[in-house]
């Protein structure tokens, strides 16, 4: 296991543990898919080092804006679309 995993700093630039799992496994999906490495001397690293060595550097984060949160029921979206179509929000 790495030992930067471990620490509480990547813990907190991530959000939580959750967060950091998250993260961890979308970017090592997007490597795996093609995506290039964020930063230098990534030769000879594994996935995992390299996603870690990421966001210790702060080249990538959880985007956790309301806009970018997707879920399968969006409901403030809902309710805007309800008040469009309806004239009034449904709560």
């Amino acid at each position: 296991m790495l030992e930067e995993l471990k620490s509480q700093e990547i813990v907190k630039k991530a959000g939580g543990r959750f967060k950091l799992a998250a993260l961890i496994q979308k970017r090592m999906a997007e490597l795996l898919q093609g995506s290039r490495p964020l930063i230098e001397n990534a030769e000879g690293r594994t996935l995992m080092e390299v996603v870690v060595q990421e966001i210790l550097q702060d080249k990538i984060t959880i985007d956790d804006t309301p806009s970018a949160r997707k879920t399968g029921l969006d409901v403030e979206r809902g309710a805007d679309e309800a008040e469009r179509m309806f004239g009034k929000r449904p709560f």
